[in-house]
């Protein structure tokens, strides 16, 4: 069986076949279009039953990937960390889109665990509007902070409750004193408050769309003490489903809430892990300061571990795996085996047409 290397980038694809030596047996450069797709797949089928490795470069090979998982390949995805040891120990000196694609191949059949690629499913729109929810809140932070300063300089007495900028009767209240003032810092004042009310009402909005997605996908989430909507839905959207990981060890590596071990002989010593999605991570941080702070079992797991001796900190890192154990657990209850066909109806009309 011959393994694909693909190198995908916003205009081109180039696709370079090897064997299970890893010698190069043919390569092909493809538009990035439909027809550039029906090309590559075209190409692919000469060589029978293939692997095909594709570096991860989602926002740019997404559309290939799909119609790749139509025809009915198996897609891995190869992080770019793990070609440079492939280029390093290649024959062929330097870089290009061809000894690029040739290092992917190779790091498919050296590494047999790589994750493999699925069509989208809920779990994508989930993330999408929690990004677009980041988004909105870090334009309106900046956009309150600004308003602060002008409503400072207009009159230093006027009462501006603390995280008061995301409430709509403060919005009214600023509105209706600054009715009546003259002058362009009052205008320009006047326009902020409005723009800080709409994006308020749109994260609203997107809130309130998560907490529906939340509640149809993952309903037991919510069910962990300190597990709100925001922490949930950012939990749904990076894991793209928690049975992609073979255990909850594995999940808790992804998520950065296992140690990394540093140590030789026979003393066991593990440091922080520093990697890993740092959006689960935080999220399950959130959970787990929550628990502590409202009390319960989070909270008696908290005094116990300190009572062995351990700081406030390395008691919440224990805790935060203990939560992402749980999260991980949490998912895999809720998971279904069929997935929905409606998330792929934006996929293109070639793509759909290759199964």
């Amino acid at each position: 069986m011959h393994v694909v290397g693909i190198d995908g980038h916003k205009k081109t694809h180039t696709l370079v076949a090897v064997d299970q030596l890893g010698r190069r047996a043919d390569e092909i450069t493809v538009k990035a279009t439909p027809s550039g797709h029906v090309q590559a797949l075209k190409w692919i089928a000469r060589f029978g039953q293939v692997l095909l490795a594709i570096e991860d470069c989602r926002h740019l090979t997404r559309r290939f990937e799909a119609d790749l998982l139509l025809a009915g390949h198996a897609v891995v995805r190869v992080h770019t960390r793990l070609m440079a040891g492939a280029r390093r120990s290649a024959r062929e000196r330097g870089k290009s889109d061809p000894i690029d694609a040739e290092a992917v191949a190779r790091v498919a059949l050296r590494e047999p665990e790589l994750p493999r690629a699925s069509l989208a499913g809920p779990a994508r729109d989930v993330k999408l509007l929690v990004d677009h929810r980041r988004r909105l809140v870090r334009s309106r932070t900046a956009a309150a902070n600004k308003l602060r300063w002008f409503l400072h300089e207009i009159d230093p007495e006027l009462p501006v409750p603390s995280r008061g900028l995301r409430r709509l009767c403060v919005f009214d209240m600023l509105a209706a004193e600054l009715d009546g003032r003259a002058g362009v810092v009052v205008e320009i004042a006047r326009d902020l408050v409005g723009e800080c009310r709409r994006l308020t009402e749109q994260i609203s909005h997107l809130e309130a769309r998560l907490r529906k997605l939340v509640q149809t996908l993952a309903p037991s989430l919510l069910d962990i003490p300190g597990c709100g909507v925001i922490s949930a839905a950012v939990v749904i959207g990076e894991t793209a489903g928690a049975a992609r990981f073979k255990s909850k060890d594995a999940f808790a590596h992804f998520s950065g809430t296992a140690p990394i071990p540093v140590w030789s002989s026979n003393k066991v010593r593990v440091r922080l892990n520093r990697g890993g999605n740092r959006s689960i991570n935080h999220a399950l941080h959130m959970i787990a300061v929550t628990q502590v702070r409202r009390g319960g079992e989070g909270a008696d797991y908290f005094a116990k571990q300190l009572a062995r001796g351990k700081t406030p900190k390395e008691a919440v890192r224990l805790l935060r795996r203990r939560v992402s154990d749980r999260v991980f657990r949490a998912l895999l209850a809720d998971e279904t085996v069929s997935q929905p066909t409606a998330a792929h109806a934006d996929l293109p009309v070639s793509a759909r047409g290759l199964t």
